[in-house]
Order: structure tokens, then sequence, then C-alpha cells
């Protein structure tokens, strides 16, 4: 399938099936890039002479001209774009977005890049990236499928009709081939590398041919990046595995928090932070909620149910996310944690935790070891 303009664009397609990786983007207006990650932008015009203050005008994001340099935690997806637009330009520099691909390195893709490191080989390293890139961008999303003896890694964008996404699409693509090939050790050998967007030199298809040693087209229905499956077995140089638990815990966490921040009302989020700090107390009930907020427990409850959200529902939800969390930590005896989700007796705790996940806490537990 083709990729899509945003959805808050005029005329943008129907809706896309619920399995299209880009069902995973948030709304265009809450589409972000970390400022680590479009640091290494910033810093490749930098180092090929560009003057930020001269681009801080041409993209109109006046922060770039402040000195030191201090690039926020997270900036609206549509001025990352303008900025790599307005760069290429003022460099008159077909290849900045391969340049700033090719210059992309651990610190680039926020945490998740330390859960790559734990990976034990490609094919792991590929599947996380599937889950977790969204910690880094909403550029858009990634998919990886088999055919034969063929792997296909597909990255599907929104922004194709935004004045830049040739650089977009191009600074993805060679940063996920060049963080690669530091993960692995070696150069990865693509057999294709087909390109959704067209460049207005008919020619560029064959000076990236030559650039990167691989056939190049473009206009293609989806960008993919074709090589042999075997190397999906590949083993990753210097993974520790032991860290990968630990690693993918504290992901899932702001993962999860990411997506409530997309997808939820600013009080239910709140709520939910107030649930685990309370718990962490003793106990957390709806009485305490609304007396921090000056409400009463009924007025608190009638917001909440605007929202559609009850105090049980959260309260069950936060005391699920919190007993996974903790039953990752091996110092925590079970007594602890139940005490820590705010239940007066372990058996209560393993009553609940038996609903919420089909398995006692320990068999969860001795599980995921």
């Amino acid at each position: 399938m083709p990729d899509r303009p945003p959805a808050s664009a005029p005329g943008a397609t129907p809706a896309l099936p619920e399995a299209h990786p880009l069902q995973r983007l948030p709304a265009a207006a809450q589409a972000r890039v970390v400022g680590a990650y479009a640091r290494t932008a910033v810093e490749t015009a930098q180092s090929l002479g560009l003057d930020l203050g001269v681009l801080a005008q041409a993209c109109d994001w006046p922060a770039l001209a402040t000195a030191p340099l201090q690039l926020p935690e997270a900036l609206p997806v549509e001025r990352y774009i303008r900025f790599l637009d307005a760069a290429a330009g003022l460099l008159g520099h077909r290849g900045f977005g391969l340049e700033v691909g090719r210059r992309m390195q651990l610190s680039t893709f926020a945490s998740y890049g330390l859960v790559l490191c734990a990976c034990p080989d490609v094919r792991a390293a590929l599947v996380q990236t599937q889950r977790f890139e969204g910690l880094a961008h909403d550029l858009g999303r990634s998919e990886l499928g088999v055919e034969g003896d063929t792997a296909v890694y597909r990255w599907h964008s929104p922004w194709l009709d935004r004045p830049g996404a040739d650089q977009l699409v191009e600074s993805v693509m060679m940063g996920i081939h060049s963080f690669g090939h530091w993960l692995v050790g070696r150069q990865l050998p693509l057999s294709h590398l087909r390109f959704a967007h067209v460049p207005a030199d008919a020619s560029t298809g064959e000076v990236y041919s030559r650039l990167l040693g691989v056939p190049v087209e473009f206009g293609a229905p989806v960008t993919e990046a074709r090589f042999p499956a075997a190397l999906l077995d590949l083993p990753l140089a210097n993974a520790d595995a032991s860290m990968f638990p630990a690693l993918t815990q504290a992901a899932e966490a702001r993962l999860s928090a990411r997506l409530r921040e997309t997808q939820e009302p600013p009080l239910v989020q709140a709520l939910r932070e107030d649930i685990a700090a309370q718990l962490m107390q003793g106990r957390a009930t709806l009485a305490l909620l609304a007396e921090s907020r000056q409400l009463s427990a009924r007025s608190l409850q009638r917001r909440l149910a605007d929202t559609g959200h009850s105090f049980s529902q959260l309260l069950d939800e936060v005391r699920q996310e919190l007993a996974r969390r903790y039953l990752r930590q091996p110092e925590l005896s079970l007594t602890d944690v139940a005490f820590l989700l705010g239940f007066s007796e372990q058996s209560s705790f393993n009553h609940a935790f038996k609903l919420w996940f089909g398995a006692s806490p320990a068999a969860w537990r001795a599980q995921q070891r």
C-alpha cells in the first residue's frame, strides 16, 4: 500500500487497515521528533559550513540562532522537515539527507538505541525498532517481512507531500543502514533500495546507485530495502543480552507514557501519575485524588466519566503496569510488590494478578527470566 498524507491534510486518503504500520503514528498535530534525533541533523549542517543564524531564518526556527545551541526535548515533525529542506537548499547539497543518516549514532536513537545494543541478532534489532522507534520520532513507521530468501525492510511515512520529504526519507534509511553496520561490526550488503519519493533530477538514481553500491529506484509504492534473509540471524557485535530485560522495561514505560500523551486527556494522564505516587505511600483512593484537586469525589467521578474512564479502571491499569515493572526487579519480593501496589495481603495481589494476566506473579516472573 502506498504511503498516505497526514490525516489532517485536505484530501486525505481513506482510513488505512488497522494492521498498517502508519496506524501506530499519533495525529499529525501531536507528531514530534526528540531533540537527540534532531541534533544529528543540526550538527551535520554545521559541519558542512552552514550558519545556523541564516538557517534559523530560512526554516522559521529562532532557537537555532541562540548560543550555545540548546535543542528542546522534542519539536514538531513539521518544523524538523522544514529544517531539512532549508538546510539542503542553502547548502545546495543534493545528498544532505544521506549525509545526516551517515552520521547517525547510538545517541541519535534516544532511549531505544540501547535496547538495540542488547539484541542478540539483526532480526531482534529490527523487531525492537518497529516496537520503539516512536521514542525517537514520529516521522514514519517500520515494517519487516520475509519473501522467500529475501528480507524486506519497509519504511512508511505520511509526510511525503511535504517539501523536504526527499531529505527526510533518505536520512532515515541511511541512518538505519549506518547504525546497522555499527551494531553488526561489518558492512550489511543490500540487494536493492527503493524510495517512495521522486527526486527533481532524473539522474539522481544513478548517482545514488554509485554512492551506495546498490541499485536504487525512486517513485516506488513504498520505501524499502531488500537484503538476504540469512542476514537476519547475524549476531550483533558485543551485544549484552543480560541488559535486555531492564532496557526494554524502561523503554516500555516511556512508550506507554508517550501513547497516553497522544491518546488520553490531560486529566487522565495526571491522575495516573497521582495514583502511582499514592500507591507508593500505601494506598490510592478516589477521595484522596479528589482532595488533591480541591474537588468532591462526586465531581471527580463526573469529570472522569466525561473522558470515558472511571477511578477503578485507572487504578487497575496503573497497578498492572507497575506490577510488570516491579516483578522484573529481582531484588523485590512478592510481598514487597504487593505492598508497593497498595494491597494489604499478598493473597489479594496474587488473585488480582491472575485475573489480569492469567498466571500467578511467581510464574509470570519466572517466565520473564
